[in-house]
């Protein structure tokens, strides 16, 4: 004999309105304030040859700065 298998219930929720925008503003700030909080180290990091932390640390904060902006710019698209 076959087992029933229980049935879902159709929920209806409204789906997020997510678009990225508070995401990507606090991993680019999350980098900004890793940059900060090495530069007084830099020294100290490029001596033991992790220099590029640092580097590593303003290339996310730009491409974060540009990931704002073309999510700004997403949002605004799709609001019209």
């Amino acid at each position: 004999m076959e087992q029933e298998r229980p049935r879902r219930a159709n929920a209806d929720v409204p789906p997020l309105d997510v678009d990225g925008v508070r995401t990507i503003e606090v991993g680019t700030l999350i980098w900004l304030v890793a940059f900060v909080g090495m530069l007084p180290f830099y020294g100290r990091l490029k001596d033991n040859g992790h220099g590029w932390w640092l580097w590593t640390c303003l290339a996310g904060f730009g491409l974060g700065a540009i990931g704002i902006e073309y999510c700004r710019r997403r949002r605004a698209r799709r609001q019209e």
